[in-house]
């Protein structure tokens, strides 16, 4: 049989790539003939990620008065004795909903260490494959009857994009929507149907499709063919109309999406509210530009303007349509910055002590957890690690920290690290 003497070889894999292609993704759309079945179950959580690592001594833990501290001042915030940047009033007036952890510590200095650590609870060790948290939420959620992704990563850097799936396989990776060098697009392409194709003929290529799909990964159990295999399925069901109408903002309201800011992150936390609100367990959202070595205070005022007005409209918005409690907003990035500035009116990387942000997800909001020195330079009460705080996300979501799966080398991995220790004063 043809399917039979199919060799995996990069030119029969790129015809049957373009086949696909050829075909169509936007005919899609008109083979659905039932809607999408993703309802709100469990708690989501949404990630925002802040790119490069921030100056959380700038955002968070401010230290003024002390040379280390710059020249930003310290606002008051709705919870008596809690104070945060001047850059940030919005959330600030909202502070009753959120904790800050003061007192993260790690080893890790570099970006795509960091990264990995932050993304997975784990330093990377050898050929083991760590999943990011949020494939570890789509594989704790699985819902096979769902038309919209378990994982949605918004306008991923490129360090974020390289800790994906891991050893759970091509079905958890996320959904991928802009990133960097495009622009600021968040739309989702080819979701609309071919224009002069009818619904019969798109049917005939999807089930052409099918069978070619599996003749070829008959007998043949790989990585690449199951992920073309796991492409193609969520291919078919995001082009569902319910399901292809979260991703399209023009539904709200002109007022609602002026609130959230027109940038990219703005509008990035726009489309990750729908998100949840449509049942996805885990949306992450990148902003940029936090790897501040030089100009460390003029980018981060830019920084924080956007953040404060994204942040807390996305927390306004989901509580006042009753998401709040079902939904657990993680700010941070990979690691701090330098209470010392350099010559460049910059700081530069420090794993040493730094800050985090959780709010919403039925958390114990307007507290901040640990301290930091007058200098900002080591911790004095509480030090926490990024397992403690893997761990205790786990607990807010309801899934097992102590929970093992069969990594690629055929060693049990637990999803939080053996020795983390959860956050109780955030439960």
């Amino acid at each position: 049989m043809f399917e039979e003497h199919l060799a995996l070889s990069r030119r029969n894999w790129l015809r049957f790539s373009t086949f696909g292609a050829a075909c169509g993704i936007g005919w899609l759309e008109a083979l659905a003939d039932d809607t999408a079945h993703d309802r709100p179950t469990g708690k989501s959580v949404i990630m925002l990620w802040l790119t490069g690592g921030p100056a959380t001594i700038d955002l968070w833990d401010l230290k003024p008065g002390h040379k280390n501290g710059g020249p930003f001042k310290p606002i008051d915030t709705a919870v008596e004795g809690m104070q945060i940047s001047e850059h940030l009033p919005q959330l600030a007036r909202q502070m009753q909903e959120m904790a800050i952890i003061r007192s993260l510590t790690s080893r890790e200095g570099d970006h795509r260490r960091a990264t990995h650590l932050l993304r997975t609870g784990y330093r990377p060790q050898g050929a083991i494959r760590f999943p990011a948290f949020g494939a570890i939420m789509a594989h704790e959620r699985d819902d096979r009857s769902a038309d919209l992704p378990r994982f949605v990563s918004i306008a991923p850097s490129l360090q974020l994009s390289e800790v994906g799936c891991g050893f759970l396989g091509p079905e958890f990776s996320p959904l991928n929507i802009g990133g960097e060098g495009q622009n600021g697009d968040l739309t989702v392409p080819n979701l609309s149907g071919i224009e002069g194709v009818s619904p019969a003929t798109q049917k005939t290529r999807l089930q052409l499709l099918e069978g070619l799909e599996t003749g070829f990964a008959h007998n043949r159990n790989s990585l690449v063919v199951d992920s073309l295999l796991s492409a193609t399925d969520r291919a078919v069901r995001l082009m569902r109309p319910q399901a292809a109408s979260a991703f399209d903002l023009d539904d709200e309201s002109d007022k609602l999406r002026d609130r959230y800011g027109r940038g990219t992150f703005g509008q990035g936390c726009l489309l990750a509210r729908r998100l949840v609100e449509r049942g996805v367990p885990f949306v992450e959202l990148a902003i940029g530009g936090w790897d501040t070595h030089r100009n460390n205070f003029e980018q981060v005022k830019g920084l924080s303007e956007q953040l404060d007005i994204g942040f807390a409209t996305l927390l306004g918005d989901l509580k006042d349509r009753g998401l709040l409690e079902s939904t657990l907003i993680v700010c941070q990035g990979e690691f701090g910055r330098t209470p010392r500035i350099n010559g460049n009116s910059g700081r530069d990387h420090w794993p040493n002590t730094w800050s985090a942000v959780l709010a919403g997800g039925g958390i114990r909001g307007g507290q901040a957890i640990g301290r930091t020195s007058q200098d900002g330079t080591q911790v004095v009460d509480h030090p926490l690690t990024v397992p403690d705080l893997i761990a205790t996300v786990c607990k807010i979501v309801d899934i097992d920290p102590r929970k093992q799966n069969l990594s690629n080398v055929s060693r049990p991995i637990r999803i939080a690290d053996p020795d983390a220790k959860v956050i109780t004063e955030l439960l």
